[in-house]
């Protein structure tokens, strides 16, 4: 049984500077959201990080948040939090399988994101995972998106042209013999 088994986990990462991220959270089941932000924010004050948090309607909408922002802002990294618990109807599948697929799109695309999205089949299951001083998940997704952030301040350093990414910040235009657009 699950309940009975020991799981290792990571020693938080240090940080030179601290991380900023963001916190996207779906508060569709408030008090599990709650629970599951005050985790996270926890964790994430740990490392001396800094962070912001911001609601959406749904889980389908974590994704769309958390691109927009890796778009358009400065955050090191993200926490996707929200549940979804089964019901009658496959949404619940949809939900699931769509909030995931994104998250792990974002993040091959380089977002340092950690997937505290709950999937579970009832209440009960909810709130053990949500609670702080329990399962605390909410902790758990914020403790992976550091530990991503941290990989890739590892890795981090100089650009180099892969693919097709120019060698310099400009772009040119194939067939393009006046030069660089500006």
């Amino acid at each position: 049984m699950a309940g009975h088994e020991t799981h290792y986990t990571l020693p938080l990462p240090e940080f030179d500077k601290a991380p900023k991220l963001l916190i996207v959270v779906a508060p569709y089941y408030k008090d599990i959201a709650d629970q599951m932000v005050a985790g996270a924010c926890a964790e994430i004050e740990k490392v001396g990080g800094s962070f912001e948090v911001i609601e959406v309607p749904g889980a389908l909408e974590v994704p769309t948040a958390i691109g927009q922002a890796h778009r358009m802002s400065n955050f090191d990294g993200f926490v996707a939090l929200g549940c979804v618990i089964r019901g009658e109807t496959t949404h619940y599948d949809t939900v699931c399988n769509d909030s995931s697929r994104a998250i792990t799109l974002l993040g091959l695309q380089g977002a340092c994101i950690g997937n505290g999205i709950l999937t579970v089949e009832n209440r009960a299951q909810a709130e053990v995972r949500a609670e702080v001083a329990g399962q605390n998940k909410g902790g758990g997704a914020a403790a992976a998106a550091l530990h991503l952030i941290a990989l890739g301040r590892r890795w981090g350093g100089a650009r180099r042209s892969v693919g097709f990414l120019p060698e310099r910040e400009e772009f040119q235009i194939a067939g393009d013999t006046k030069g660089p657009v500006a």
